[in-house]
């Protein structure tokens, strides 16, 4: 695991995590020190706490409580890249420090976070003028307020079953450009339409066509953050035959228009801050 430190602040630290780890390699148990959000940005893994599994697929996040130990493992595909961000409790109690958000585990793949995780990818990269601190308490607050009354159920599924939803997923991300329907990925899968619906779903916590357009709207995110490129180039890029809908889409995940997601990539502090007074 090669672990990059990004910033350290009073109430905010930010890392970015490097895994090389594979099938082959034997997890252990590490444990939760502070409270953490961590988007999985590339790859996949699997993680087990407090008596839960999940599997994880780029744009999910795992969300860790101090105390709480965790084991991750790598069965159905070789490392992953995460940006985690590490919150003091004073900030936890400012955002919102309900026990039973913080102890989700994980949260599936949502468009209201994973615009934002690409974004604060692109901050990262140094590809806009935006806080590292300013997006990552954004992020914590949004999936405070996202995931509070959500509820997500263990996966009753097989080793094989849960390997072939992780691998159509990755499947389903690097071709999110490319027209896809449920028989698509069915066939990839090797079962019927019916059961894969189920399986993908029961395993991911999203259906397949959630899972794809949300695929759409992270590289949409990612894209936007570039100046060179346009909206409605964008928008056909990553998958969307239709602007309209692209930007209804976008919006309804990011509460902005992509023109606006675009602005405040840019350094425009004044939609961020009016994001953080709504929550």
């Amino acid at each position: 695991m090669m672990r990059t430190p990004l910033l350290q602040r009073g109430l905010i630290t930010v890392s970015e995590f490097r895994c090389t780890a594979g099938p082959d390699d034997r997890p252990f148990v590490e444990q939760f020190d502070r409270h953490s959000i961590s988007y999985v940005r590339k790859g996949s893994f699997g993680c087990r706490t407090r008596g839960r599994s999940f599997e994880l697929v780029a744009g999910s996040i795992l969300v860790g409580h101090p105390g709480d130990e965790y084991l991750c493992s790598h069965e159905h595909c070789h490392g992953d890249e995460c940006l985690s961000f590490f919150l003091t409790p004073e900030l936890v109690a400012a955002i919102g420090d309900r026990t039973e958000v913080w102890r989700v585990g994980a949260a599936p793949p949502l468009p209201e976070l994973m615009v934002l995780g690409e974004l604060a990818q692109a901050t990262a990269e140094g590809r806009n003028d935006v806080g590292l601190d300013e997006i990552g308490q954004l992020l914590a607050s949004r999936f405070v307020e996202v995931v509070s009354g959500r509820t997500q159920k263990p996966t009753p599924a097989t080793s094989r079953d849960r390997r072939r939803a992780v691998e159509t997923a990755l499947w389903i991300d690097a071709n999110s450009h490319r027209p896809i329907n449920l028989e698509h990925a069915a066939a990839q899968a090797g079962i019927s339409p019916f059961h894969f619906l189920r399986l993908f779903s029961s395993v991911l916590g999203v259906t397949p066509h959630q899972y794809l357009v949300r695929s759409r709207l992270r590289h949409a995110a990612r894209l936007l953050a570039d100046d060179e490129i346009s909206v409605t180039d964008v928008a056909y890029d990553v998958g969307f035959a239709d602007l309209s809908n692209f930007v209804r889409t976008f919006h309804r995940a990011a509460g902005v228009s992509p023109r606006r997601f675009r602005e405040a990539s840019r350094g425009n502090r004044k939609i961020f801050q009016e994001r953080l007074a709504l929550h």
